[in-house]
């Protein structure tokens, strides 16, 4: 069974290697009348673009979103929307010395061990660049979402031990960390910049909230709401944790502490606090969603490193070419579009949940 299709009634298929002709996206289940502007589309896929700043990859690319299916007169036909974004700025030659020798930390070894050969140039499928066809897909799906006036926002609040204090989101896309603290920006741009130019990369936590939430949202056992959103941002290959509302805090405290005590606003019903993250029992609650994710150092470094070879030959080798110093700037508009594909796959599923909405 292929993995390479995520959702059960709004499907996405990405597909492309990162030196490839093109990466892309097929998104299956999105519904016809939808108004889809693809200068929205651009927009996030430039979030997403590298080279935006000296703390990201200096592989340049245009990433011009095409839209070659699904979309007639500006509106979604109901039929499959197909995307794809041609490869442009690829060097593959500078991964040459690589086509038989194992990067550490990387998916080398075990796509070889799967598959019995790889694409070795940029990591091909493994490559951070097939999440392309994510952000695209998730902004379709955030064109659905914001007719029931939900957004979903990330942000970095921690790179190598520096933590954002404060929140002020209208600061995110006014830094190249993508922080929701100016002065955390700041000292978290300085740390990265100064990793880098020892050869190194740091990793990071990435939060995202999805604000105006509805209730009702997740399937029971198997299909909990953040059951699908660990999976779906877990899918990232960068993701090493996830964290829902207190995550781990919880295991350090009380139940008097972490029940969300219920009181009526306005004849609504409203919690006093959001310990569980904006879902209780797998569902949505009508809180705002709260998810953090724990961003790996990137792989790829210049430092010198100890691996093998294909015939299992000890070697030693300092990785070329151009990668993110810190992977967690250019993954805020991943995460965002992972977690906006589930809540729109949940609500689709919902609407068969009771006769009243048939």
């Amino acid at each position: 069974m292929s993995g390479n299709v995520f959702g059960k009634l709004f499907r996405v298929t990405t597909f492309g290697e990162s030196h490839g002709v093109a990466c892309g996206v097929v998104i299956d289940g999105c519904p016809a009348g939808l108004d889809v502007d693809v200068s929205d589309i651009q927009k996030e896929l430039d979030r997403r673009r590298p080279g935006q700043s000296s703390i990201t990859t200096a592989r340049k690319e245009e990433d011009e979103a095409q839209i070659l299916s699904g979309v007639f007169e500006g509106k979604a036909t109901g039929t499959p929307i197909a995307i794809v974004v041609y490869n442009k700025g690829h060097k593959s030659g500078d991964y040459d010395n690589l086509k038989d020798v194992f990067r550490p930390g990387t998916a080398d070894f075990s796509y070889f061990s799967k598959y019995g050969f790889r694409d070795h140039r940029g990591g091909g499928r493994a490559s951070g660049r097939e999440t392309l066809g994510r952000v695209a897909a998730g902004a379709v799906a955030k064109m659905i979402l914001a007719r029931r006036g939900i957004s979903v926002i990330a942000h970095t609040k921690e790179v190598y031990g520096v933590k954002a204090e404060v929140f002020d989101e209208s600061v995110i896309e006014k830094n190249p960390v993508r922080c929701a603290d100016a002065n955390a920006a700041v000292l978290m741009e300085k740390k990265i910049v100064r990793v880098s130019k020892s050869g190194d990369s740091v990793g990071g936590i990435v939060e995202i909230i999805v604000r105006n939430s509805i209730t009702g949202l997740g399937e029971p056992v198997f299909d909990k709401l953040d059951a699908l959103l660990s999976y779906g941002l877990m899918s990232i290959g960068a993701v090493k944790g996830v964290e829902v509302g207190d995550g781990f805090g919880v295991s350090q405290a009380l139940g008097s502490f972490c029940n969300d005590e219920m009181y009526v606003d306005g004849g609504k019903l409203r919690h006093r606090t959001n310990h569980g993250g904006g879902i209780a029992g797998g569902i949505s609650n009508g809180e705002d969603i709260v998810l953090r994710i724990a961003v790996k150092p990137t792989p790829s470094i210049l430092k010198e490193q100890s691996t093998l070879d294909v015939s299992l030959n000890e070697k030693k080798i300092k990785i070329e070419g151009r990668h993110d110093p810190c992977i967690c700037p250019r993954i805020v508009p991943v995460a965002e579009a992972m977690v906006a594909l589930v809540l729109v796959d949940h609500m689709l599923r919902g609407k068969v949940a009771r006769v009243d909405e048939l």
